[in-house]
Parts: structure tokens; sequence; C-alpha cells
């Protein structure tokens, strides 16, 4: 068996057959040229390994017909073995590392927890807790925790609130309220072991609580009484900047004004007489006070401040065991008028 070969000779074409044997050699020979110039090539992508032979020699060429595709911030490395090219693919992985409450997403490839915190310079110090061990290799989405802990002992004081109770007071009308006792918080002496994560408050733990000043209850009253009669509008004075004009027309001037809270009281009471303690008699418009905060002989007017009331034209000239502060009795004829008074919230305008 043989083959042929077309040659020319001048302008004459000639078949000549070629031994099997020539014609063989022939084609070994082309492979060989053809292997020759071929380039094999070790593909590590992570536990992958692929093994590639190509006439292409740009190696992004090469991953890309091994269908080696390279994602955004993917890279790779090159080297030369005995007889065949090496390719190391560094996939990137995006980690997101909160270091002290700021985060922030870094790049990596592969790197351990604790070699990125080095390479961003991010220090770990004696307080702080890794949410990884710093040998552990990063992947992608992973979350590095960097939090700075810390435990201490602290003593400081709280409120202790004060409760609110009402009662029934017949002696006030009906839909008035009166404060007989302001409330007061109570306050306490604690000790706490609190935890702080990056600065910010995590955990109390409260060892010991002493109460250094107990709670004042809040006492209200609350009219059950008669409602009381509105004051006819025309017999009203009319009160401002500093003047009192009385329905007869008579104007009064005031100073100064102050807020009590007034109740009543008879010559009929126990301990009580028709003569003052100042001496003079009583009558419509005396009244008792606490002489340090309102001195005797001051001359005033009264009017409750529901608008229900007009005590009038008033003279400080008696006291009483109870009347403390801004307490006031004002003096009533009889004790039916004491009752219908009641207790009120009233405005005092100091007289000129």
């Amino acid at each position: 068996m043989g083959g042929f070969a077309l040659v020319r000779s001048g302008t004459v074409k000639k078949i000549i057959r070629l031994p099997a044997v020539l014609l063989t050699a022939l084609l070994a020979l082309a492979l060989v040229r053809q292997t020759a110039f071929a380039r094999t090539y070790v593909i590590t992508d992570g536990d992958r390994v692929v093994t590639y032979t190509t006439f292409a020699t740009d190696p992004a060429e090469v991953l890309d017909q091994a269908g080696l595709t390279l994602e955004q911030y993917d890279t790779y490395t090159t080297q030369t073995g005995e007889g065949v090219e090496e390719i190391t693919i560094c996939r990137s992985q995006r980690v997101t590392v909160d270091y002290h409450g700021e985060e922030m997403t870094v790049t990596t490839f592969g790197e351990t927890a604790g070699e990125l915190l080095s390479r961003l310079n991010l220090e770990v110090g004696e307080y702080d807790v890794l949410s990884h061990a710093p040998q552990t290799r990063t992947s992608d989405g992973m979350v590095l925790r960097v939090d700075s802990v810390i435990k201490t002992r602290e003593t400081y004081t709280a409120a202790v609130p004060h409760a609110v109770t009402y009662c029934n007071d017949a002696t006030i009308p009906a839909g008035i309220q009166e404060v007989l006792t302001p409330g007061a918080d109570g306050e306490l002496l604690c000790t706490a072991d609190v935890l702080y994560v990056n600065g910010e408050e995590a955990e109390r733990a409260v060892l010991s609580e002493t109460v250094t000043r107990a709670p004042v209850a809040e006492v209200i009253a609350v009219g059950t009484g008669a409602e009381a009669e509105a004051s006819d509008p025309d017999a009203m004075p009319v009160i401002a900047d500093g003047y009192i004009t009385l329905p007869t027309g008579e104007v009064l001037t005031y100073s100064g004004t102050a807020t009590i809270r007034a109740t009543a009281y008879t010559h009929t009471d126990a301990g009580c007489d028709m003569t003052t303690y100042t001496g003079t008699t009583v009558h419509k418009g005396t009244v008792a006070v606490d002489p340090r905060y309102i001195p005797y002989g001051t001359r005033m007017f009264i009017v409750s401040n529901d608008g229900a009331y007009v005590y009038g034209i008033s003279v400080a000239e008696d006291c009483g065991g109870d009347i403390k502060g801004d307490r006031m009795d004002l003096y009533f004829p009889t004790y039916d008028e004491c009752i219908q008074f009641g207790r009120r919230v009233c405005t005092i305008y100091f007289l000129d």
C-alpha cells in the first residue's frame, strides 16, 4: 500500500505514489510539531483542579476557554512548572467587619480573621470580644464582629415614685379637687453590675437597693358637696392691671398676688370665740393666716379660682394651729356658710 503526492513540474502536474511508511512518518512529524506549540495548564480553583491544553498563552483566555469565569474582584496568579503552566484562581470574598459598632465591607481572598484585622490596622484590645477565632478563614458574606465589652460595678440613686390616693369630701363642691397632701418621690441607693458593649449599656444586674428617703403619698380630696352657685357676672369685680373695680364703682389698687388654699371657720367652732388673736372682733372679712407667710394687718381682696365665690376685702387678723404656709381660714358668721364655702383654691390680691 502507498499514498499519492501531487507535485508540479513546470506547467505539468504529476501524481507521485508515496510509500505508506513515508506517509505515516510525515503525518507523525506534523502532529509532533503541532503538539510542540500547545501548552498544558493546571488550573486550581479552590478545591477544584482542572488540566487544560490549549494554544492560548494569555491566562485570562485560557480560563475562558476552560469555562472558568472570574467574578468582580477575583484575581489569579501564574507559575511555570515542569512542562506545565500553573494558574491559581483567587476568589474574592465580601466580608463585613463590625469594629466597636462601626461597620465596613471589605474584599478578602481567604485570609484568616486575624490577618484581615491586622491588614486593616484594627487592634484587638484587652476587653474586646471577637465573633470568630483569629485563625478562622474568612468566607463570602461573613460578618466579623469586634465588640468592646466592659463590666463595671456602679452605685447610683433612683427615684421611688409616690402613690396618689383620693378621698371624698362633702365640704368641697362637686367637681372640685383639692390637694390635701402634696406627694413626693422617695429615693433608693442602688448597687449594680453593668455590662457595656461598644460604650452602650447592654445589661444591668442590681445587687442591692436601700431606701434612703421614703416616698410621700399624694392625697387629693374630691368634692362631693353641692355644686357652688356661680356668682352673678354683673356683681363680679373687674380685676386687671393692678386695679379692682367693684360693682359699686369703687376702685381698689393692688401690688401683688398669691395663690392660697382656703377653708372656713366661725366663732362657734371649738377653740374659737368672738375675739381674734390680734384683739379685734371677728367679722366677715377676718382672715386667719400664718403670720410668717402673710403679716398681721395685711389688707387683701380674695376671689376663689373657680370664679364661684368672691370673699372680698379682708384683713389678716387671726391665726390657727392648722394654718401653715399657704393655708388660710376665712371667717363666716354661721356654720352653714362655712359648709357652703368648704375648701377652695383662691387668689389673694394684696391691696395698697
